[in-house]
Order: structure tokens, then sequence, then C-alpha cells
């Protein structure tokens, strides 16, 4: 049986402007803790795709990881827009308080 991350490698050769192939990768790639190329997959699915808000979280996620704690807010700020005008709020607010945090640490 093929496993799911080249499943998807096998997808997106197939069709590489499908934004849920690039989630999928995101997903699998973060999944096997390979944050570089989980946020390449990421923006190209938010290049392809409105997004209501996990992508946001995601992508969050792998910048604090990195250390990249700049980056993972700015993530984080448009992912409270992009919550809001899904009608998110509960997301926004999660997003908000995930930034408070990562004000704490040092830049």
């Amino acid at each position: 049986m093929v496993d799911r991350l080249s499943y998807f490698l096998s997808l997106l050769e197939k069709d590489p402007q499908n934004p849920m192939v690039h989630y999928s990768l995101a997903f699998e790639y973060y999944r096997a803790g390979d944050k570089e190329k989980s946020v390449h997959h990421l923006k190209e699915y938010l290049s392809l795709k409105e997004d209501e808000g996990a992508a946001y979280r995601l992508l969050a996620k792998c910048y604090e990881e990195m250390g990249e704690y700049t980056k993972a807010i700015e993530v984080l700020q448009e992912g409270i827009e992009k919550a809001l005008k899904h009608n998110h709020p509960s997301m926004a607010q999660e997003f908000r308080d995930w930034i408070e945090d990562l004000k704490g640490y040092s830049f």
C-alpha cells in the first residue's frame, strides 16, 4: 500500500493547482516533522484558495515550532480576519490568545 505522502505527491503531479492536495501535503509533511515543506505547501494552498482559518492555525504552528514567532503572529493576524469573515469568532479568539502567548517570547 502506498503511504499517504506518496499518494498526495502523485496527485500533485496530476493536478499541481489543486488546493486540497497542497493542504493534505502540508499536513503530512507537518506530521513527518518537515516544517519547511509544510510551510511551502500551506503557502501554495493559501494562494489557491481562501481558507476559513484552519490552514492559518497549522502555518502559525509551523512557524512557532521553527522559532519564527514574528511570522507566526503575522499569520495568526491574517487568520483572525479570515475567521471573522467566515463567522468563526471562537477561532478568532483562539488566535488572539495565541498571539498574546507568542508575544512573551523574545524576538
